[in-house]
């Protein structure tokens, strides 16, 4: 007989036989995952998905991109996963449920994008009014610039 220990997951406990018990995982790109990651002081759950292998010499990485979605910003994020990896982990996905609907995220990028485009707009208009209206506080430099040119 193998040797045994106890795990707990929520409350419940699980007698495991070592001897017998094999965790081998096996993931692919485009692979649906849940990425369970510490955050401040609890755990939190995204969904992710594979996007690639790092087949680096010493420190073989799985590339992960999950989403994050809060009350008011969708982002994706990227998980670069492999043994040093601290306070995160990843599992196959056996849910087909997501907690978030594709159109919600969608309207939240695309209410970002709005943002952004506001703010370029706002820069834009700041700096015509510094070309229109600051231009005699640097009739020196053009001055100058003139008289050096003359020397020349």
């Amino acid at each position: 007989m193998g040797e045994k220990t106890v795990v707990e997951i929520k409350g419940t406990k699980f007698e495991v036989d070592l001897s017998t018990a094999v965790k081998l995982e096996e993931f692919r790109v485009g692979d649906k995952v849940n990425v369970l990651k510490k955050e401040y002081s609890d755990y939190a759950v995204y969904p992710g998905v594979i996007v690639g292998f790092e087949w680096f010499k010493e420190l073989p990485t799985i590339t992960v991109a999950y989403l994050k979605v809060s009350y008011n910003e969708a982002e994706i994020k990227f998980l670069h996963y492999n043994e040093q990896s601290k306070e995160v982990e990843i599992a196959h996905s056996h849910s087909n449920e997501i907690s978030v609907r594709p159109d919600d995220v969608i309207a939240k990028i695309d209410r970002k994008i709005h943002q952004k485009e506001l703010e370029i707009e706002e820069l834009e208009q700041k700096k015509y009014y510094f070309l229109q209206n600051f231009q005699v506080h640097f009739k020196k430099f053009k001055e100058e610039e003139v008289s050096e040119s003359a020397k020349c």
